[in-house]
């Protein structure tokens, strides 16, 4: 099966808007590992508009399940990380001003720079995944930089999923079989949700982990946090 990480960057967010500590993040990690979570996701950013640089402490102290952190390895958040070592560490090249994730890693470009960012974490203890889009050579290069996984950006998989399912998809089963072939796991994230995470999971040999936040979040809305993760718990299940 496999497993879920929660993002939970935007339970932040919303604790963010008002100040205070309504919704408690500490407390709704602890859930979503009762529930069912098999892991916990941040990805704290500059300008800390949702995860806090001191929020990383705070879950370190308590998560119990995975705990993986996100970010663009600028010299303040590889301290941040080694300050607070996660069991995962996902390398994300997005700017301090984005918005969100959308672009992967130029893994040939940049290897010399993932691969000294890979040994100092796993010499840390850290496990170092690299974020990718579904090309061949990206998948290539994050093994010759010594990550230990990829992670797939699924945003154009989703985007193009409702489209043709069978098209949206099929990069991703040939960077899988890829990543199979040369030793590295595989994750994936961004715009997963339930309508088409069971398709994708199908479709994505040997995927060991999805990191689900905004839609998961959104779904919690309407069908409750326990009732929301066991649903995506159902759409991981072998297929």
């Amino acid at each position: 099966m496999t497993r879920l990480s929660v993002n939970i960057n935007k339970v932040a967010l919303l604790r963010n808007s008002r100040g205070g500590n309504l919704p408690d993040l500490l407390q709704i990690a602890k859930d979503c590992e009762a529930f069912g979570a098999q892991g916990i996701t941040v990805h704290p950013r500059p300008d800390q508009r949702h995860i806090r640089y001191d929020d990383v402490a705070a879950l370190k102290a308590i998560v119990t399940t995975e705990f993986n952190i996100e970010g663009n390895p600028i010299p303040e958040f590889i301290d941040l990380v080694l300050a607070s070592p996660p069991h995962q560490c996902t390398l994300v090249p997005d700017t301090p001003d984005q918005l969100t994730s959308d672009a992967g890693w130029n893994t040939v470009r940049d290897g010399a720079r993932l691969r000294e960012v890979c040994s100092e974490l796993q010499r840390n203890g850290i496990r170092v995944s690299v974020f990718v889009d579904p090309v061949p050579e990206m998948v290539e290069g994050a093994k010759a930089a010594g990550a230990d996984r990829v992670e797939f950006y699924t945003g154009p998989f989703a985007h193009d999923f409702k489209k043709d399912p069978t098209a949206a998809v099929r990069a991703y089963t040939e960077a899988a079989l890829v990543a199979n072939q040369v030793g590295i796991g595989i994750n994936a994230g961004h715009d997963l949700n339930l309508e088409n995470l069971k398709f994708f999971r199908a479709h994505c040999p040997q995927l060991l982990e999805v990191s689900i936040g905004h839609a998961l979040i959104s779904d919690a809305l309407y069908y409750g946090l326990s009732n929301t993760i066991r649903m995506y718990l159902q759409q991981l299940q072998e297929v």
